[in-house]
C-alpha cells in the first residue's frame, strides 16, 4: 500500500540514534521523512552527502529532515557522527511497512543505478581507507535490497509529496525537496528563519 498525497499520517514520536524524540509530523514545519537502505549503504551515503551540503538552506525553507534506516540504533551509531538530522533504526521494518517502502532486488540490478554503484562504491572505498567512513556490515541488518522513499509530511499529517523509488538511488534531489517545499499549501509551510 502506498501513501499518496492527501493520506494522513498518524502522529508519532520517532526515537532517534542520538537527540530526543521526533515528532512526526512536527506542528512547527514540513518533514522529509527520508527512507534508506542499510548503515554505511555507500549509495545511501552519497545521497545523504548532497542533504548535509545544503541543510542550512533545506532548514531555511522550512523543512525538517529525518532520515530511516532499516538497520539497529548499534549499528548506525558507528557511521551517523557529524549528521546534523536526527537518524532512526527500523530493523524490524514497521515503519517501512507502514509507509509502503518494500525491499526488492531491482534496488541494485536496475541498469540505472549500476554507475551510481560504482562511484558510490569508489568514493565509500577511499574514505574508509582514509578512515573517515566506517565498512558497512558484510550482512547488513535488513540485507542489502531496500528500495528508497520519500515523504514530506506537512504540520497537520498529510503527506504534501511522496516518492518511492525504483531503484537505490532513485530519490529527490534537494532542488525537488525544495521545490515541492515551495509548493506546499501555506499550512504546510512555516515562515523561512
Amino acid at each position: 500500500m502506498h501513501l499518496a498525497p492527501g493520506s494522513d499520517v498518524p502522529a508519532r514520536e520517532l526515537t532517534p540514534v542520538s537527540g530526543p524524540p521526533i515528532p512526526i509530523p512536527d506542528p512547527g514545519r514540513l518533514v522529509h521523512l527520508q527512507f534508506r537502505r542499510f548503515a554505511g549503504c555507500p549509495i545511501c551515503n552519497l545521497h545523504l552527502r548532497s542533504i548535509v551540503a545544503r541543510h542550512e538552506e533545506i532548514e531555511a525553507a522550512g523543512i525538517g529532515e529525518v532520515v530511516v534506516f532499516h538497520s539497529s540504533a548499534e549499528e548506525l551509531r558507528e557511521h551517523v557522527d557529524g549528521l546534523p538530522f536526527p537518524v532512526v533504526g527500523d530493523p524490524a521494518r514497521r515503519l517501512y511497512a507502514e509507509f509502503g517502502v518494500e525491499p526488492a532486488r531491482r534496488a541494485l540490478l536496475h541498469p540505472r543505478v549500476w554507475g551510481t554503484v560504482v562511484r558510490a562504491v569508489a568514493r565509500g572505498t577511499w574514505d574508509i581507507l582514509r578512515r573517515r567512513e566506517r565498512a558497512p556490515r558484510l550482512f547488513p541488518d535488513g540485507g542489502r535490497f531496500g528500495l528508497p522513499a520519500d515523504f514530506l509530511i506537512g504540520p497537520d499529517g498529510r503527506v504534501v509529496a511522496a516518492k518511492y523509488g525504483e531503484h537505490a538511488y532513485d530519490q529527490w534531489t534537494v532542488d525537488a525537496l525544495l521545490a515541492l517545499a515551495s509548493q506546499a499549501p501555506a499550512s504546510g509551510r512555516k515562515a523561512a528563519r
